[in-house]
């Protein structure tokens, strides 16, 4: 099948299966007589491995270590689980980040008046130095 049905069948776009390819995540797909790329239903269920990790969250480089996992029949199931394990701890530090950014700016809207006057506590919070600035300086 050609790039276009490949992507279609798996969800992923040509121009992603494209740069899969370059950065070597995924195997160059043959040529067919015509030089088109002529991918197999293997192919478009790694694009699918790769798309279902991804929406999970995972990056490039452990993709590629799952995909690696994947294909030896020998491995151990921890080392699958200790990939995933690491990823939700990344994944605990982004929810923790955001909840931090949110008060933060629940606390700077809730000092300012939302009127016609000018002074703004988000725009003065946004205006000055941060705190390791401040130290530098």
């Amino acid at each position: 099948m050609n790039i276009g049905e490949a992507a279609a069948r798996s969800g992923v776009p040509a121009k992603t299966i494209r740069y899969y390819e370059e950065i070597a995540l995924i195997d160059s797909a043959d040529r067919s007589a015509n030089g088109y790329r002529a991918y197999s239903e293997e192919d478009v269920h790694t694009l699918r491995f790769i798309a279902r990790a991804r929406s999970l969250g995972f990056t490039v480089a452990q993709c590629r270590d799952l995909l690696a996992l994947y294909r030896d029949r020998e491995r151990s199931s921890a080392d699958v689980k200790a990939i995933a394990e690491s990823h939700i701890g990344e994944i605990d530090e982004k929810i923790a980040g955001l909840k931090a950014m949110r008060e933060t700016l629940a606390l700077l809207t809730r000092k300012c008046h939302g009127d016609e006057r000018p002074d703004c506590p988000i725009i003065e919070e946004l205006a000055a130095p941060s705190a390791a600035n401040a130290k530098t300086n």
